[in-house]
């Protein structure tokens, strides 16, 4: 007579609890790291948003440099001092979290702007180039450039 043996394969409680173990330890970690992801993701946000913001204040101190002496700009009324008398102090404008401007040339920002837009010519203008910092700053309540969240800079060379 032959003898059957039939060995039923199972796991034994040890593998199931080592399992469970490192299942939850790997779960843990991404969970750890859900925080750290979702702050780079803001801002990441915000500086594409802050590039964006600052395309339009370029193009329009671009497009400000053509017009008569004493003439503001049209879109964001900036004085980039083409052929004025030269005033070294900044101007600011504000915008909201969608890119929209919701204030201009005041130092206090609205109660509704994101970022502040501190534009700073450089030198007084020739007859051929101007030259200006342009930096967007958040949130835009926070005058301290020390102890702001994010910033962007530009340099601006603009040619007549």
């Amino acid at each position: 007579m032959k003898r059957s043996l039939s060995y039923t394969s199972a796991f034994s409680l040890v593998e199931v609890t080592l399992a469970l173990g490192v299942a939850a330890f790997s779960l843990l970690i991404i969970l750890g790291m859900l925080p750290v992801s979702l702050k780079t993701n803001q801002a990441s946000t915000q500086q594409t948003k802050a590039n964006g913001i600052i395309s339009q204040v370029a193009a329009d101190l671009r497009a400000a440099a053509r017009l008569p002496p004493g003439q503001q700009s049209k879109q964001f009324s900036l004085n980039p001092h083409n052929g004025g008398a030269w005033d070294p102090t900044p101007d600011y404008i504000f915008f909201d979290d969608d890119g929209r401007p919701t204030g201009t040339n005041q130092t206090i920002a609205p109660s509704d702007a994101i970022f502040r837009v501190t534009i700073t010519y450089r030198l007084p203008p020739t007859d051929t180039t101007s030259l200006a910092d342009i930096k967007v700053s958040w949130p835009a309540q926070q005058a301290d450039m020390t102890k702001v969240a994010g910033s962007v800079d530009m340099f601006v060379a603009i040619n007549r």
